[in-house]
């Protein structure tokens, strides 16, 4: 009799235990048609002016709903009026959609990268959201597959002010540009440098050459010109106020197995050349069956590769790394949206 008072009671608990599952339980049911992200508002004025740099300005929106509390990646895209985001420009990525800000001098310079400087023309609006549900199956919201969703765009007269711009010049050779995003005498951009190339900076609204004084400290009207540090990409800066100037070495390559065929590749580096006019880095290049990542002076410090969207990177991460499954001849572009984001395409030759 105590035997089956025991069995009994245990069934009871068993009981308790099974409802007391069923009711912790929480499902999720996904909207039969999620309702897509909404582009709320944009900026009034988009026809930027250089005397308002260090303004801001914003974005609104509202999230992708489908009905249930859910992450995604979010994009604010831009393209010219009438073709269809065929090929859009990314002036944001991130996990927010609620409130984009920019500083003026950083959206001018992000839309110089699509649109002329000091030109007006119509430019669309719009937010793409990534929806991934879950992750490894393959099936449709997977990370393999997500969920993509974009609002209705939204039009405006968009012009992006010119940059004042430093010519880089080996005698009447021009190397690069460097440019002041802010109008305000400080210039910076990207230059690839020869040591066997000493140059100067040459300002074509002034008619002024700038080179070193004898220390090779600072910059001088008129001065002896700058013998660069090494050869290969560098982050060239000036200060025409102050009068100081920089070069610090900016070399992105690809690394990985794929270049070599085996692990070896891992330890070397195989350099990208940047677009001036298309704000990225690229290289066409014969690549084996591996992966491979982007990294910049030859350092793990600083390294992109795969994330959760399609055709989007991520700063460092393991077991991200970019699959090659085909042998052949590439052409790669890498695309660095900030320190933490960067896009990339690769097409086979």
């Amino acid at each position: 009799m105590k035997r089956n008072s025991l069995i009994y009671i245990g069934f009871i608990g068993l009981l308790g235990i099974l409802s007391g599952c069923e009711k912790d339980e929480t499902k999720v049911t996904m909207l039969d048609e999620p309702n897509p992200p909404v582009l709320v508002s944009i900026p009034d004025n988009l026809i930027l002016n250089r005397s308002a740099a260090n303004d801001t300005v914003e974005f609104t929106g509202i999230p992708v709903d489908p009905g249930f509390e859910a992450s995604a990646t979010y994009s604010l895209e831009t393209c010219e009026a009438g073709t269809n985001f065929a090929d859009p420009l990314t002036l944001y990525s991130g996990s927010k959609v609620n409130s984009i800000k920019f500083k003026i001098s950083n959206l001018n310079e992000l839309l110089l990268r699509k649109y002329r400087g000091d030109v007006e023309v119509q430019a669309e609006f719009r937010i793409r959201a990534v929806l991934t549900v879950d992750a490894g199956t393959g099936a449709p919201g997977t990370g393999s597959n997500p969920f993509l969703y974009t609002s209705e765009s939204k039009t405006a007269t968009v012009s992006p002010y010119g940059l004042p711009r430093l010519d880089v010049m080996d005698g009447t050779t021009v190397l690069g540009k460097i440019e002041s995003a802010a109008g305000d005498g400080n210039y910076s951009g990207f230059v690839k440098l020869d040591v066997a190339k000493p140059f100067t900076l040459y300002d074509p609204d002034a008619d002024i050459t700038y080179g070193s004084n004898d220390a090779g400290t600072a910059l001088e009207v008129n001065g002896s010109a700058i013998v660069p540090p090494a050869n290969g990409w560098h982050v060239v800066s000036a200060n025409t106020n102050d009068l100081t100037y920089g070069m610090d070495a900016h070399m992105i390559s690809i690394v990985g197995s794929a270049l070599t065929g085996d692990d070896t590749g891992w330890n070397q580096d195989r350099m990208m050349d940047y677009d001036y006019d298309k704000h990225y880095w690229y290289i066409t290049t014969d690549l084996y069956v591996g992966f491979f990542k982007f990294r910049k002076n030859s350092s793990w410090s600083w390294n992109m590769g795969l994330s959760d969207v399609e055709g989007e990177l991520q700063q460092g991460g393991v077991g991200n790394d970019i699959p090659i499954t085909s042998a052949g001849n590439y052409s790669i572009t890498f695309t660095i949206l900030s320190d933490e984001k960067g896009t990339y395409t690769i097409v086979k030759n």
